[in-house]
């Protein structure tokens, strides 16, 4: 059977608008998610977000730097980066400690949350089929 020359992995906004949480994974190992970064002189940090004074973090990542932004506008730095599958999953095994949730395109109109766990078991699925 020939392969489908048309295929293309979706992208994470493809995947969200869907609101195919299988698809946002297959998006989130094979492309690119944009996250927040805090500014800073120094070396860039990921900037995590919490509700009021709990005691653990939300991450929050995005399909595009356009996505970050329409969530925080009246900011003057919305510095972030593209991470690829092995960045974000070094990230959130790093932390998976103190992370409650993972949220993508909060602001947006197709917003999905996760548990972290389930996302770092997602990133963790490349490596056992490569």
């Amino acid at each position: 059977m020939p392969a489908d020359r048309d295929f293309h992995p979706p992208t994470l906004g493809e995947a969200l608008e869907a609101q195919d949480a299988a698809a946002v994974a297959f998006a989130v190992r094979n492309g690119t998610v944009t996250v927040p970064l805090l500014p800073s002189e120094g070396d860039p940090q990921v900037r995590v977000f919490r509700r009021g004074e709990a005691d653990r973090y939300m991450l929050l990542l995005f399909s595009s730097p356009l996505t970050y932004a329409t969530m925080v506008p009246d900011e003057p730095d919305q510095e972030s980066a593209e991470y690829d599958s092995t960045q974000l999953r070094d990230f959130l095994a790093q932390n998976i400690g103190v992370l409650e949730s993972v949220w993508f395109d909060v602001a947006g109109p197709h917003a999905m949350q996760a548990d972290p766990r389930d996302v770092l078991d997602a990133l963790n699925l490349e490596i056992l089929e490569s």
